[in-house]
C-alpha cells in the first residue's frame, strides 16, 4: 500500500498531466471551451487533493472545488487568493460533459491560468 506522501505525488503528477491537456486543448482548433474547462477543473481538483494527501487525511471522492478548497483551509493550507474563484470550474467536472448544465462561462485562458496556479501551489506544498 502506498503512503499518503506517495499519493500526494501521484495526484500532483496527474494534475500536471491535466494542465498539459488543458494547454493543448486551449490551443487546438475546433475544440470547445468546455473541453479546456474540464481539463483545467481536473488539474485544480487533483492539485487540491494532493495538498490534502500531505496531511495524512483521506479526501472525499468529489469534484466539488469549493468543498476541497474548504478542506484545505481546514487543515491549515488555504488556497492562494488568486485561486479564490477557481471553484467556478466545478460544473465542468460532470454536468457540462453530459450537457446537463450551462455554467457561467469561464474563458479558456482564465481556466488554464487557474490550473497552472493550482499546480504550482500544490507542488510547493507536496515538495
Amino acid at each position: 500500500m502506498s503512503s499518503q506522501a506517495d499519493l500526494a505525488k501521484q495526484m500532483l503528477g496527474l494534475a500536471r498531466e491535466d494542465l498539459a491537456a488543458a494547454n493543448a486543448l486551449r490551443d487546438a482548433e475546433g475544440v470547445s471551451a468546455s473541453k479546456t474547462g474540464f481539463s483545467a477543473q481536473q488539474a485544480v481538483e487533483k492539485s487540491l487533493k494532493a495538498v490534502l494527501a500531505t496531511q495524512d487525511d483521506e479526501f472525499p471522492f468529489t469534484h466539488n472545488l469549493t468543498l476541497l478548497m474548504q478542506l484545505c483551509e481546514d487543515v491549515g493550507h488555504p488556497v492562494p487568493p488568486d485561486l479564490a474563484e477557481a471553484d467556478r470550474l466545478t460544473p465542468y467536472a460532470v454536468a457540462i460533459r453530459y450537457g446537463l448544465a450551462n455554467p457561467e462561462s469561464v474563458a479558456p485562458d482564465e481556466a488554464v491560468r487557474w490550473a497552472a496556479r493550482a499546480v504550482d501551489w500544490a507542488a510547493a506544498k507536496v515538495g
